[in-house]
């Protein structure tokens, strides 16, 4: 019998997990009392639009709607999604073939790895980056090539550097824009070349698009399957969790590209039913009647992200402006550097009481840095600049 899990194989794979420490440290604060602003998962604190909640309710009273659904998601909802993206995107998608519903986005990602990446493939994307697009590869057996990402052109740069000197060509790109951690954004011509790239050496792509529609004063961040000629190569997976305040909900879509399509569905036939069927109901609600909702949470999200920004630069820790996403990304202050990021959001939320993300829980390129989540209101964000303001002084 193994002795402890970690010699199980994939998991072995996998290690220790970062932000448990500030999580456990968290814990043990608030269980003395301590008011601690949590400023560290990015799990939305709004509430869900009404008339969506309200036709869970209703179906939810239907007995037919307790049985077992589709795996692939209901007609009606896929039918629903694909409208979407033609009214916001001109983009045409067939629900049957180009759609499907998955059980949120970390769903979508790591089935879809699963049907895609076989042992040695190798997958490229961004380092800083989002735990499962980094260990959804190793765990389906692939190559995790990480590139850095200081900015989308050095991305760019090293993706093309790639391909010009490897001589196993990736099989996929792992890409996210707006982007967790590093909130980078693109315009569509960026994109465009990524395409490009991808179809001239037989590279898939998966664009993570969670938060598509956080886009910050005027900014729309486009979808890739905009780019002519996108779904000969690319899927896009969409979530309803940030859009529409219903993370728990767990509701995702992918789009794009129907052999990926196929796949997936055929690897999720085999391990789900697919979302409980009220719950499917109501996310035709969500995106058939709530816009404005998703209109007023980008705009929510951006005044928090003003006064996040200013707060920190008036507290004496220079930080830019992000053009979209529900984050910050923030450099650590030069004095605190050495240490490293776990220690720092050790230090914040010690002295400050202030959680926040450190940067090597998105990988090695993410040490010097904390993430800021976007998830308590203006008035504990200003607080929390206050308090760390106070601790950086001292």
């Amino acid at each position: 019998m193994p002795e402890s899990s970690d010699e199980f194989y994939r998991i072995q794979k996998l290690p220790p997990y970062v932000f448990a420490v500030i999580n456990e440290m968290r814990a043990k604060a608030r269980a003395a009392q301590i008011d601690v602003i949590d400023l560290g998962m990015g799990n939305p604190d709004g509430a869900t639009p009404r008339p969506i909640v309200n036709k869970l309710i209703e179906a939810a009273r239907n007995a037919r709607n307790h049985r077992y659904s589709q795996s692939r998601g209901i007609p009606k909802l896929r039918e629903e999604i694909t409208r979407r993206y033609q009214a916001n995107y001109g983009v045409t998608l067939d629900p049957d073939k180009e759609a499907i519903v998955t059980i949120g986005a970390k769903d979508a990602l790591a089935h879809l790895l699963f049907a895609t990446v076989g042992p040695g493939d190798v997958v490229v994307s961004p380092n800083p980056a989002y735990p499962i697009h980094q260990y959804g590869v190793l765990m389906a057996e692939g190559h995790a090539c990480m590139l850095p990402m200081p900015d989308a052109a050095t991305f760019l740069n090293g993706l093309e550097d790639v391909y010009r000197a490897s001589k196993v060509k990736p099989k996929m790109l792992l890409i996210s824009f707006p982007h967790n951690p590093t909130t980078t954004c693109v315009d569509l011509d960026y994109l465009r070349e990524i395409v490009r790239l991808a179809r001239h050496h037989g590279t898939l792509i998966v664009h993570d698009f969670a938060y598509a529609d956080l886009g910050f004063n005027g900014y729309k961040p486009p979808s890739i399957l905009q780019v002519e000629g996108a779904k000969d190569v690319a899927v896009e997976i969409f979530s309803l969790s940030k859009s529409y305040n219903m993370a728990g909900w767990r509701v995702g879509f992918c789009l794009g590209n129907p052999k990926m399509i196929a796949a997936l569905a055929r690897i999720k036939s085999y391990l789900d039913y697919g979302v409980f069927q009220p719950v499917q109901i109501a996310s035709i609600i969500a995106l058939r009647e709530c816009e404005e909702d998703t209109r007023k949470i980008c705009a929510i999200y951006q005044k928090r992200s003003e006064v996040l920004v200013n707060g920190l630069n008036r507290a004496g820790w220079p930080v830019e402006k992000p053009r979209g996403s529900m984050f910050l990304w923030a450099s650590i202050p030069e004095k605190y550097r050495a240490n490293g990021s776990l220690e720092f959001a050790k230090l914040i939320l010690e002295k400050a009481a202030v959680a926040v993300s450190p940067g090597i829980g998105f990988g090695p390129l993410g040490e010097g840095h904390v993430r800021f989540a976007l998830v308590e209101n203006e008035q504990r964000i200003r607080q929390a600049t206050r308090s760390i303001g106070q601790f950086l002084k001292s």
